[in-house]
């Protein structure tokens, strides 16, 4: 099995800034594209960035030039560093990574959540 903890989240005011980290941990023989989604009360989870295991990145519109995703691979680790904030930014952030458990099975994993709340 494999745990995605996600930590940084919190209330800031507009225009603030943010940093979430999600560690992945448990049976892992390597891990492929990580990313962050999140999901507004009322609507579906939407993609908010997403990068391979080599480094390539792909925002969302609506975060490009505000947000940044990377990771360590070293650590299973991906960071989304969130910047200029909105209000509209509000929502729970899940961190996601597609797995590989043996050097034959492979799954998709889902973080707890975490909150984040901008404030106007």
């Amino acid at each position: 099995q494999v745990q995605l903890v996600e930590s940084g989240g919190g209330l800031v005011q507009a225009g603030g800034f943010l940093r979430l980290s999600c560690a992945a941990s448990g049976s892992i023989f390597r891990i492929n594209d990580m990313g962050w989604y999140r999901q507004a009360p009322g609507k579906q989870r939407d993609l908010v960035a997403v990068i391979t295991s080599g480094g390539r990145t792909n925002y969302a519109d609506s975060v490009k030039a505000r947000f940044t995703i990377s990771r360590d691979n070293a650590k299973n680790t991906v960071y989304l560093q969130m910047n200029s904030l909105k209000p509209e930014d509000t929502a729970v952030y899940y961190c996601n990574a597609e797995v590989w458990t043996t050097a034959w099975e492979k799954h998709v994993y889902w973080g707890q959540g975490t909150q984040v709340t901008v404030s106007s």
